[in-house]
């Protein structure tokens, strides 16, 4: 398959060269060409703008920051549109916004581009290893079609629903895991002010019923232990992005979201200070600031 790829950022790069890995045929384009250079040695080849790749491709991936990015790719004046041909695919890696993903669907569908919504989850490290989950969104028998170039991306590929529903469960998912981070730094630094040592009271916690998601045997080990906020594995300025959609989300739907609401307002907290390009987790730190006790082990 001729697999057009655009966007090769922390996430991007490293999805495109294990599509490459896998065999297919690759055109590659970013606003920063130098990041090109290990795809290009591996096969690929350059073309200079969205339409000039989508033109090369039977299938045309996006990992991008965000929604105005992917709209300006997708839709705008030399963009895929201009360049895709009948029959063929659209899939947006990005973390983007579910209203903008239907309207590129309308207007795909218009001029008969197929397009699926595909957010992936797993951070650096995932796209590194291919072992990243892709929640898509889209018609199922494109789905099936494109399949094969998504397992080269994750090893958990899942279809979730018609188009959007892949960016909405990726939405979802993310501002779930902002609250719950704080909620856990919360209960953390009341239990290590109160005098219970913190490598101790994560193992109890851990050892809970509570205590067997990700959150308690992945991420606050990083935090409790490594104090690991560079390079990021998810920079907190992307969280920031996708609550922030999450709640644009909430307000097209008429949702009430409280507790999601005092998650955005500390990560615009963490982003006053400077923060954006290091880890999502070091939002903790505001919390330790505010209880006077930092969670950190002999072992850190």
């Amino acid at each position: 398959m001729r697999i057009g790829f655009i966007g090769l950022g922390n996430m991007g790069g490293p999805m495109a060269l294990n599509v490459l890995k896998a065999g297919h045929a690759m055109v590659v384009m970013d606003v920063r060409p130098e990041l090109a250079k290990p795809h290009l040695g591996a096969g690929a080849v350059w073309a200079d703008t969205p339409k000039a790749v989508a033109a090369a491709s039977d299938v045309i991936c996006t990992s991008l920051p965000g929604p105005r990015e992917v709209e300006a790719v997708a839709l705008g004046a030399g963009g895929i549109l201009d360049g895709a041909a009948r029959g063929a695919v659209y899939v947006d890696l990005s973390t983007s916004s579910a209203t903008l993903v239907r309207k590129i669907h309308r207007a795909y569908a218009e001029r008969g581009v197929d397009v699926l919504d595909a957010p992936v989850s797993g951070g650096v490290p995932g796209a590194r290893s291919g072992k990243l989950a892709v929640l898509v969104g889209g018609d199922e028998t494109v789905y099936h079609r494109v399949k094969p170039v998504l397992d080269a991306i994750g090893d958990k590929v899942t279809r979730i629903g018609e188009i959007g529903c892949g960016t909405i469960a990726k939405l979802v998912h993310n501002t779930v895991s902002a609250c719950a981070r704080m909620a856990i730094a919360e209960g953390l630094t009341l239990g290590v002010k109160a005098g219970v040592d913190p490598e101790v009271l994560l193992d109890a916690l851990q050892k809970s019923s509570f205590g067997q998601g990700r959150a308690l045997n992945d991420v606050v080990p990083n935090i409790v232990y490594r104090r690991a906020f560079d390079p990021p594995s998810f920079a907190l300025a992307l969280l920031r992005k996708d609550v922030g959609l999450a709640m644009d989300l909430g307000r097209e739907y008429h949702v009430p979201m409280p507790i999601a609401a005092l998650a955005e307002g500390e990560l615009d907290e963490a982003l006053r200070r400077g923060w954006g390009d290091r880890d999502s987790n070091i939002v903790v730190c505001l919390q330790e600031e505010r209880a006077g006790v930092e969670l950190r082990t002999r072992r850190g």
